[in-house]
């Protein structure tokens, strides 16, 4: 049986409605801040990069949905090797959870547990696009996203949140993501912007937001989506 998992033996803990729930919401809540940050940074921009930027944050929740199924959940949250990542073939594509198998320690399916944390996992890379406005052709995103949560990502959100891993031993406590998600996503705009330089124009020519009511709509549904 892969690590993480509790079947609904006669000792072991029973399957709650209320928390699985109330999970379920949550992750609800969690995925609002992608479109969110959508219409916040889609808001900032200039028209003629308003689609280009909209998308960047749309297609993570595509992507990165389907490289969590296929590897990335196993890779964050997997028997732990060296304590640098993890890796459990039974969470390759889900393949062998059943609906009836509990995270272990806990009363909610695992199936409610991975989509939670997928909710982080969408968001991260989002949070990286902002750095890039007007400045990355929307296929480069792309594959950007590909590599950088298969390479960056899914390793610091095992070190973090995964048993074994070497940031978890230590004890760390990481409130909502504060460093699997937003130092982490903080350092990769850093890098990507000290890389791919200031965009054309810039502090020459007028950079004004096209759209402060996008931008509060925006930033209503990602303070909405916090309390998840």
């Amino acid at each position: 049986m892969p690590p993480g998992i509790t079947t609904l033996a006669a000792d072991a803990p029973e399957l709650s409605a209320a928390n699985t729930g109330f999970m379920l919401i949550c992750s609800a809540l969690v995925m609002l801040m992608t479109p969110g940050l959508a219409f916040f940074y889609g808001g900032m921009v200039r028209v003629k990069s308003t689609l280009n930027m909209l998308m960047m944050s749309f297609i993570s929740l595509g992507i990165v949905t389907i490289l969590w199924v296929l590897y990335g959940f196993s890779l964050a949250f997997g028997s732990d090797v060296g304590s640098v990542i993890g890796w459990s073939s039974d969470y390759v594509g889900f393949s062998n959870i059943g609906v009836t198998e509990l995270w272990d320690g806990y009363t909610i399916p695992v199936y409610v547990f991975a989509a939670f944390q997928l909710m982080f996992a969408i968001l991260t890379p989002a949070l990286i696009s902002g750095a890039l406005a007007d400045r990355v052709k929307f296929s480069a995103w792309a594959l950007f996203i590909v590599l950088w949560v298969t390479i960056v990502y899914f390793p610091v959100a095992h070190w973090v949140w995964g048993a074994g891993g070497w940031l978890f031993e230590l004890g760390v406590i990481d409130f909502a993501g504060g460093t699997a998600v937003h130092i982490n996503a903080g350092a990769a705009a850093l890098g990507v912007i000290l890389v791919i330089g200031k965009r054309i124009g810039f502090k020459k020519d007028p950079m004004r937001p096209h759209s402060l009511p996008l931008v509060m709509l925006g930033a209503a549904l990602l303070w909405f989506g916090w309390f998840g």
